[in-house]
């Protein structure tokens, strides 16, 4: 038995509850974590409101930092006393322990500690195979990040600059925005002040970028196509302020010829190799301080109903953190 963040229906923050939580015996390959930090994402919002359905009750979360206490028949790659962290081994983060796929536990080096590590798992990796995989970003390329002051977004921001390119950053206020320069981006739109895809011209001389970073969905998603040059990619990877509405196919026609992808990061880092090499770029790149992290908030773990709050009012900037 532990204790952890339960929901028994989804619903808004209110149907979050700090209940105790039974933890089943562990099967082979499987490990035991005790939980250090937990991350939290705008995918356990998606599993809360039942945007991403899943069965219920449900112990929410993706990412955490720990420390292994048990381990399953079959797992070799791990000892007990490991410090780890994870992400893509399912929800069941939100608690005081758990149990996860030993294939999905990625050890932490010293220079990582284990805030940073839930901070960056899920958002690192994240920014990692967008810009490293879905799209190859290169020395010059001008790119645009929605929501770039948030975990994802920061971490993209320092890591698009570390590879040359030409960073802009969309923000929603001008704090944000301030933010956002600090963490190394060339220009700045602040919505709805600011027309995105007229600036994005103006910034590119009329030509458009090579790709978009978009993960706010509804809101901004007709604006990232106009942003995009000929045969450009539009990345669609989050639905922050809702799920983008069906469209005709022939939009990409008539924008010329546009690419649209919906990536997610299990297929990036579906196998043990993939996500211990994607890992160890990231933890290098922050050991050697060309991304720094920035953990903009933390709450006990018991409050994640108030994390979840500001979260959805867009009070965050960079990670948030629960501790147990």
């Amino acid at each position: 038995m532990t204790r952890g963040i339960l929901i028994r229906a989804t619903g808004g923050p209110e149907a979050l509850e700090w209940t105790d939580v039974e933890l089943p015996a562990l099967k082979a390959n499987e490990a035991r974590i005790r939980h250090t930090a937990i991350g939290v994402n705008f995918i356990d919002i998606y599993f809360r409101t039942g945007l991403y359905p899943a069965p219920l009750p449900l112990v929410l979360g993706q990412e955490a930092a720990g420390v292994v206490e048990e381990l399953g028949t079959g797992v070799r790659h791990l000892k007990v006393g490991d410090r780890i962290a994870y992400t893509g081994a399912g929800t069941g983060a939100y608690a005081l322990a758990a149990n996860a796929p030993a294939d999905r536990l990625v050890k932490l080096p010293d220079s990582i500690s284990d805030r940073d590590a839930a901070a960056v798992m899920l958002k690192g990796l994240t920014a990692q195979y967008l810009l490293r995989g879905t799209y190859k970003v290169r020395r010059k390329d001008p790119i645009v990040i929605h929501a770039a002051a948030g975990g994802v977004g920061l971490i993209a921001v320092q890591w698009a600059r570390h590879l040359g390119a030409l960073v802009i950053a969309v923000v929603g206020s001008d704090a944000k925005a301030e933010l956002v320069r600090a963490h190394g981006a060339d220009h700045v739109i602040v919505t709805p002040r600011e027309d995105i895809a007229k600036r994005v011209r103006e910034i590119t001389k009329g030509k458009g970028v090579p790709v978009v970073y978009d993960s706010v969905g509804k809101d901004t998603f007709q604006a990232s196509l106009d942003c995009l040059r000929p045969r450009g990619l539009m990345v669609t990877f989050g639905n922050s302020s809702g799920a983008v509405p069906p469209f005709s196919a022939l939009e990409l026609s008539r924008r010329g010829s546009l690419y649209l992808t919906r990536p997610t990061l299990f297929h990036y880092t579906a196998t043990l190799a993939e996500l211990n090499k994607a890992a160890a770029e990231l933890f290098s790149l922050i050991a050697s301080g060309a991304i720094k992290i920035r953990i903009g908030q933390t709450y006990p773990l018991a409050e994640a109903k108030r994390a979840h709050l500001d979260l959805e009012a867009r009070r965050t900037t960079g990670s948030t953190v629960l501790i147990p």
